[in-house]
């Protein structure tokens, strides 16, 4: 088990007590820990929320990384900062570019299959 993951996350996992995950990429340490922490997340069923900071900068590279890493969802809080509107405009130019590919999980976004 990833040390990177938690005691708590990993007893989670064991004991099959809980089905996501929020994964704060700016906590957690590098992009590479964070791809681990949700590809284990999902190989374990679980589904993986992609979260920045409160406060952080208008990076909005976690935007194009919750969808290359198709966790389904992005945890960014209502667009009233400079922040947030900058993920959320990014979320919607990434549904433009993918066009027709892009799909909308709606209820079935809670009971995610592995995909890989």
């Amino acid at each position: 088990m990833d040390s990177r993951i938690g005691d708590l996350t990993a007893r989670a996992m064991e004991d099959n007590i809980a089905n996501a995950t929020l994964i704060k990429l700016h906590q957690i340490g590098t992009v590479t820990e964070t791809i681990t922490a949700i590809r284990l997340a999902q190989f374990h069923g679980w589904d993986a929320f992609g979260s920045h900071r409160s406060g952080e900068t208008p990076d909005d590279f976690i935007a194009d990384l919750t969808v290359a890493l198709d966790t389904g969802y992005l945890k960014s809080g209502a667009p009233a900062r400079g922040e947030r509107v900058a993920k959320h405009d990014q979320s919607l130019r990434v549904e433009e570019e993918l066009g027709a590919t892009a799909s909308f999980a709606g209820k079935h976004a809670f009971c995610r299959p592995i995909r890989f």
